[in-house]
């Protein structure tokens, strides 16, 4: 029977009078709060964009828009608490930022698509089973990432930028085809001109600030919105100073099988890349994540992503962005992420925060899910270079898994025939592809083959390149 491994501590923290390890250093307030400022900053694009995307494409008001972005805000608060304090054994206790994962987007698109006002209440009882499921599958899971190599999550990975891209597409058009400014020059203008920002801050910042070009983009793209009428701040005189979260706020949640299986692979999915981060985190902290770190670290996955179902939130699942900028200034203090953490629950109780971001017209971000989607599929195409496609069940793997992945984003109605249980998982490209890559996966290299398993998705080239990062500084 297979046991997680003793927790490996590293040697300092075992003899009297040394200091710690730097991982569970205490810095100074006012360092530390510097810090986790930009841990926030690194990832609040990251946060804000899941939430704005599904309430746009649910039609949410500024109000229900507003209340979905601020728990998204406040689940990954408690999930980064959970990963960098822990408890019991749950969380890594590493400094691993948790968030909204982009994963779960692309199925809860597809299930609004299948249940318009009816979505929110599945999407938010199906997010509950996979917590579960990922907390319970925690301790196992190290053994079953085997089925996952980058032949498998590269395709899925993949899969997510390219069926995002036409949701891009259309919001840089105005979002709604009924509107009759759909399409019009103002809008894709809006949007050209927020992509335009994102690729010169890109292109002339470095650093802190061009982590944050997405955001520094949107708020041109905003502030241009202005003069054209695009921008209504009368929703903000509504909203409170101070809110608590509210449980089920968009009804008590339903369970549905479709629906459970879309968000259980997405959940598989994220699992995969937590694990991938955190093995790349603990390279850069000097401290390697073994197996007990990692099933603790999946345990907070599943913790805040059940939670974040009771509180209208989404899956969550680690922010690499966020490896790189420990990397980049050298600081390894769990305890400043955590602090960051503290910040994020902070503002998802001030409503007026995620009315701010509720603010951006759907032309702008339009313009900046062009960076962020494509960013994904490029994420994923990297990946897929780890994978030996000169072999030529490699190369079918990935061929059939993408055709069938693409098919419902390039053809809706493709499986309209099908009853609606089933259409509800085949219409989600990422759940299609994920479950083919990982069945032709076991068919070409695992059953009825003496050979060796392929290896797990283990970013080596992140981990290096990250390290070169720190060391330029």
């Amino acid at each position: 029977m297979w046991r997680e491994q003793p927790m490996r501590r590293h040697p300092a923290l075992l003899e009297p009078g040394t200091s710690p390890h730097p991982v569970d250093e205490l810095l100074p307030p006012g360092r530390m709060a510097t810090v986790a400022l930009q841990h926030v900053a690194s990832m609040y694009a990251g946060v804000a964009a899941p939430p704005l995307i599904i309430g746009a494409a649910a039609g949410l008001g500024p109000a229900q828009l507003t209340t979905l972005l601020a728990a998204s805000l406040f689940i990954a608060g408690i999930a980064t608490l959970l990963q960098t304090l822990g408890f019991w054994r749950i969380g890594s206790r590493l400094p691993f930022v948790n968030g909204v994962s982009f994963a779960t987007v692309s199925p809860i698109l597809a299930v609004v698509a299948a249940k318009k006002d009816a979505a929110l209440p599945l999407i938010f009882g199906s997010t509950i089973v996979a917590g579960l499921f990922c907390f319970l599958l925690a301790p196992v899971f190290c053994r079953l990432v085997r089925f996952f190599p980058p032949v498998v999550s590269g395709t899925v990975i993949t899969l997510i930028g390219i069926s995002l891209l036409p949701v891009a597409g259309n919001w840089a058009q105005g979002g709604n085809s009924h509107a009759p400014d759909y399409g019009s020059l103002a809008n894709v203008g809006l949007a050209g001109l927020t992509l335009l920002t994102v690729l010169l801050l890109n292109r002339f910042l470095r650093g802190f600030l061009q982590r944050i070009s997405i955001l520094l983009g949107m708020l041109v793209g905003t502030l241009a919105a202005v003069p054209l009428g695009k921008v209504d701040v009368g929703a903000l005189s509504s909203l409170p100073v101070f809110e608590l979260p509210h449980p089920f706020a968009f009804g008590a949640p339903q369970f549905e099988a479709a629906a459970i299986v879309s968000m259980l692979v997405v959940m598989l999915v994220s699992m995969t890349e937590s694990t991938a981060d955190m093995i790349a985190l603990g390279e850069v902290v000097e401290r390697p994540a073994d197996d007990r770190t990692i099933a603790g670290g999946l345990r907070a996955d599943g913790l805040a992503t059940a939670f974040g179902g009771v509180f209208n939130g989404f899956i969550c699942s680690a922010f690499a962005q966020n490896i790189g900028l420990v990397a980049l200034t050298k600081i390894r203090s769990r305890f400043v992420v955590a602090l960051a953490g503290v910040f994020l629950i902070v503002m998802g109780l001030v409503p007026v925060v995620g009315g701010l971001v509720s603010l951006v017209p759907q032309p702008v971000l339009g313009g900046a899910g062009v960076v962020l989607f494509g960013s994904v599929a490029v994420a994923g195409i990297r990946t897929l270079g780890k994978a030996d496609l000169s072999a030529g069940s490699n190369a079918i793997i990935v061929a059939v898994s993408l055709a069938f992945g693409i098919f419902p984003i390039a053809f809706p109605d493709f499986y309209q025939a099908f009853p609606e249980q089933i259409a509800t998982v085949l219409n989600s490209g990422i759940s299609v592809g994920c479950l083919l890559a990982v069945t032709l996966n076991l068919l070409f290299n695992h059953l009825g083959r003496g050979r060796e398993v392929p290896p797990a998705y283990v970013p080596e080239e992140q981990v290096v390149a990250l390290g070169r990062v720190g060391d330029a500084d």
